[in-house]
């Protein structure tokens, strides 16, 4: 089993730091943060390591360049707004450079995107549905395309007061991921499973890894369908 952290944690240093500090401390792969260059609106948001916007081949060789030196893997791009929000404006932003970083992953030969799905707070899982499909049908499409996998984490975000009272990410439990796996089933869509997000929204966080093995696309899949199977 591989063990790494998100580059988030790290947000003052720059990507070289990062994978430096990760092989120093024993990690062997890092989640790199790909968001556009922007001031941040929340906690580990608005961190670029790696930036997507123009990323050619130059970019590409300094980056494998970067994990040749250290040893340290990078075991997915990790970019977390919400592509549900109520303005339509400011979804297309954040679905236009999700593409970006699915196109950056696949230049690099690294073919796993970590996101949220997105929401909107102020209507229920039903009304969210017709957006979740015209918005993530094409979106996994684009990724399957470009032979990227999209793995979405399970935390609801509804920490702060505007994130009242849906959160900011649909895929917050089993039933719904079963929907959405039922109404998008390509092999591209899964998984990026926090067990933590389960245990404090007081959910069995172990009966999931079990029925979605197949689905989680984490560097701990490998561990996760080991104790499925027992």
């Amino acid at each position: 089993m591989k063990l790494g952290f998100v580059s988030a944690i790290l947000p003052d240093l720059s990507l070289a730091e990062v994978l430096e500090f990760a092989a120093a401390t024993g990690y062997t792969c890092v989640e790199v943060m790909c968001w556009p260059p922007s001031k941040a609106e929340r906690r580990y948001a608005g961190i670029t390591h790696i930036d997507v916007t123009d990323f050619g081949p130059r970019q590409v060789a300094e980056v494998a360049q970067l994990t040749e030196q250290t040893g340290v893997e990078i075991s997915g791009w990790g970019y977390y707004p919400n592509p549900l929000a109520p303005d339509p404006e400011e979804a297309a932003v954040y679905v236009e450079h999700l593409k970006k970083v699915i196109v950056a992953a696949e230049q690099l030969a690294i073919g796993q995107v970590n996101t949220f799905v997105g929401r909107d707070w102020t209507k229920t899982v039903d009304g969210n549905w017709p957006r979740f499909l015209e918005t993530w049908k094409p979106l996994i499409q684009f990724a399957e395309d470009h032979g990227v996998r999209v793995g979405i984490e399970n935390c609801p975000m509804l920490f702060s007061d505007d994130e009242w009272p849906g959160g900011k990410n649909l895929a917050k439990s089993p039933a719904i991921w079963r929907r959405m796996f039922n109404d998008i089933p390509s092999t591209s869509f899964g998984l990026n499973y926090d067990p933590s997000h389960m245990v404090w929204q007081q959910m069995d966080y172990v009966a999931p890894i079990r029925e979605f093995a197949d689905r989680i696309f984490t560097p701990m899949r490998k561990m996760f369908a080991s104790i499925g199977t027992n």
